[in-house]
């Protein structure tokens, strides 16, 4: 997936909460026109360029709602192994329900096309927010917060996703403020312990800046490859850039494997205490990484000082300054003047 929005994961049109205006990409010349039929679906406007395959804005003429249409074209299409994927990634997808994870519609072929149909969500790309660098710790948490119960729900089925990086992080916005996050593109998700493919007709499987050592090396891979990868986000989030960031991909990948990061408090004095929670997240080793991405969440939540993150109990924990469901007058032991804490539903 490119580093832009390859999917907008939202509710039907009648249902405006998470609503935002779409910025609509030029149209390239070998892409499908506005007005192509592809099954059921009418084309109303080109979206953005994945990997693989482009997505559009459509409209569902049985239903006669908007959906986000992915569409295998190009020499993509031609090509097995791909074809293979995308197939893939539609059932992984769809055997999925979790509200930060992008709902799965309908999947099929129409005249030689491989098509996937999702939620349409109007919004942007934690890749596209992060572009104005770092974010408060506190919005940080939150959203971090809900792609470890995307990502623990994944695992818990025995997933593992393989490319968890911003571009695939969708953001909406709803009621005051509140950003709602959705795991997107499951193209190289496969079953936990099957052998990392490094390459795919000579493209690297993942994206760099965020694969596990274990997934460069073509390893048996399980949740803690995720793990890796969401501490590369968060390490991003909180300092504006991933833990390694190199002009030669092959330094890059040595870098993965044989060299620790800077520490988080190099960038964020303040976040000191963070240093050897990211650090043990991005060990070399899976063995000396967290067990889940709920525990993760939960130690920085703590080294932060902002409030424990109670996976188990279903309440994420967002910033007091936030007027939106406030259930709660608890707070935590947080500083004069910081972000305060209180408990929250998840939303659904």
């Amino acid at each position: 997936m490119s580093n832009k929005l390859l999917s907008w994961p939202t509710e039907s049109p009648t249902t405006s909460s998470l609503d935002m205006v779409t910025p609509l990409s030029p149209t390239p010349r070998h892409e499908l026109a506005v007005g192509t039929r592809i099954g059921h679906y009418r084309i109303e406007s080109y979206l953005d360029r994945g990997g693989m395959a482009s997505v559009y804005e459509a409209t569902d003429l049985h239903l006669r709602r908007r959906v986000a249409l992915k569409v295998l074209v190009g020499k993509p299409a031609d090509d097995i192994d791909v074809r293979e994927r995308f197939v893939r990634e539609s059932q992984f997808a769809a055997s999925l329900e979790h509200p930060n994870i992008v709902p799965i519609y309908d999947a099929g072929e129409s005249d030689g096309l491989l098509y996937i149909a999702m939620r349409l969500v109007r919004g942007t790309n934690l890749a596209d927010f992060l572009a104005a660098g770092p974010v408060q710790p506190a919005l940080a948490l939150n959203l971090l917060a809900q792609v470890a119960r995307a990502l623990d729900a994944a695992h818990a089925a025995g997933l593992v996703h393989r490319d968890v990086k911003p571009a695939n992080l969708l953001l909406a916005t709803g009621r005051a403020g509140h950003r709602h996050v959705y795991l997107a593109d499951f193209g190289v998700t496969k079953r936990a312990s099957v052998l990392s493919e490094l390459t795919v007709g000579g493209t690297f499987v993942g994206t760099m800046e965020y694969s596990s050592p274990e997934q460069i090396r073509g390893e048996k891979l399980d949740s803690r490859s995720d793990l890796y990868a969401l501490g590369c986000v968060a390490y991003q989030c909180l300092t504006g850039s991933p833990p390694f960031v190199r002009d030669d991909q092959a330094a890059l990948l040595w870098a993965h494997l044989a060299i620790d990061p800077p520490p988080v408090s190099a960038r964020c004095k303040d976040l000191t205490r963070a240093d050897p929670v990211i650090a043990r997240c991005l060990a070399k080793s899976p063995k000396d990484r967290f067990e889940t991405c709920g525990q993760f969440i939960e130690a920085l939540a703590e080294a932060a000082c902002m409030g424990r993150h109670r996976s188990a109990s279903g309440h994420a924990w967002v910033g007091a300054r936030s007027t939106a469901h406030r259930p709660s007058t608890r707070r935590s032991a947080a500083a004069p003047g910081a972000d305060r804490w209180v408990p929250v539903r998840e939303r659904v």
